[in-house]
């Protein structure tokens, strides 16, 4: 998504508002954004919590900014400039996370963002846009950028099948249609369960809903429609439970008297074997992969099952004791 982040703010470089800042990171994907904005695309060095306040400084003036690194050194290590220098003051500072979830694979903890829209959505006028595949990127950009308050966008990989075809980008969309449970999906996981689920018959077939804004607080009455037919909701995202969309949609669903019978959330477990491998790995310890989701929304029984499988658990990397590779190794 980095390529398509890049085309979407380089659309944009015709405002005179906009600006950018990066944490030393984005080679390889953020050269055009440089040649675009010229002096409005400043490299601040790994220093992000100064690149957070210079950022609100410079909304401060007038202009739109944009401010990117790896997620957590965005979200995490920032925090505090986050919330007292632009959230406080509702400023339209636009943080930009690549990696979201376990998209930074052996570089291990630190450089996974498990829970940074969670944190991020305890902030005064947050909002948050998780795009789930390629094309949602630059609606997303464009939604990000006419926001009035500060923004977050994570990005990670665009997983879809080639080719495939999804309704445009929005809030809160229906991208499989089908007779059986409702799969509510976060994040680009989603591009995994498309062909999959398209593929069988309708009367076997999921209800796969994708929400990319947050926070949320009424359901689309679509939505509502889908969920009071199937009675019965799989939540999946790759973000810790506590701060998700599990628990905002188990609250929102409750405050209109329409929790269905039966409710399963398949979410980041963090390290249950306290070792590192890609993400495609840590989805499938964690009962992300498809092989464990597709067992999930086929379970009838009284509760979830457990992953299917564990593929390449002996190949998972032990933490390492010398330090993690060095942050400017972006992808």
């Amino acid at each position: 998504m980095r390529r398509r982040f890049s085309d979407a703010i380089v659309a944009l470089a015709g405002d005179s508002t906009l600006a950018f800042l990066t944490g030393d990171l984005g080679y390889m994907a953020l050269e055009p954004v440089r040649d675009a904005l010229g002096t409005r695309f400043l490299n601040v060095g790994v220093a992000e919590q100064n690149m957070i306040s210079v950022a609100a400084g410079l909304a401060r003036t007038g202009l739109r900014p944009w401010a990117y690194s790896i997620a957590p050194f965005l979200y995490a290590r920032p925090f505090e400039q986050v919330r007292n220098d632009v959230c406080l003051h509702r400023l339209p500072v636009r943080l930009v996370g690549n990696g979201g979830g376990y998209g930074y694979g052996v570089m291990g903890a630190t450089h996974h963002a498990l829970e940074d829209y969670g944190a991020l959505l305890t902030l005064d006028a947050m909002t948050v846009l998780v795009p789930a595949f390629g094309a949602d990127v630059a609606p997303a950009v464009t939604r990000a950028h006419g926001l009035s308050g500060p923004s977050y966008l994570r990005l990670g990989l665009a997983e879809e099948p080639s080719g495939s075809e999804v309704p445009a980008f929005a809030p809160w969309r229906r991208v499989v249609d089908g007779d059986g449970p409702v799969v509510l999906a976060c994040g680009p996981i989603a591009g995994t369960l498309l062909a999959p689920l398209r593929d069988r018959p309708k009367a076997m077939r999921p209800r796969l809903w994708v929400v990319s804004e947050l926070p949320f607080t009424a359901l689309p009455p679509e939505f509502l429609d889908d969920l009071r037919d199937a009675d019965r909701l799989v939540v999946v995202e790759e973000h810790v439970a506590h701060g998700g969309v599990g628990q905002a949609v188990a609250l929102a669903l409750a405050k209109v008297g329409a929790t269905p019978s039966r409710v399963d959330h398949r979410h980041a477990l963090g390290y249950p074997s306290g070792r590192y491998g890609s993400q495609k790995w840590h989805r499938a310890e964690c009962g992300l992969d498809v092989a464990s989701l597709l067992a999930l929304v086929d379970d009838t029984g009284d509760g979830p099952n457990p992953p299917a499988s564990l593929p390449g658990m002996g190949r998972g990397v032990r933490r390492p004791a010398a330090p993690f590779p060095c942050a400017g190794d972006d992808r």
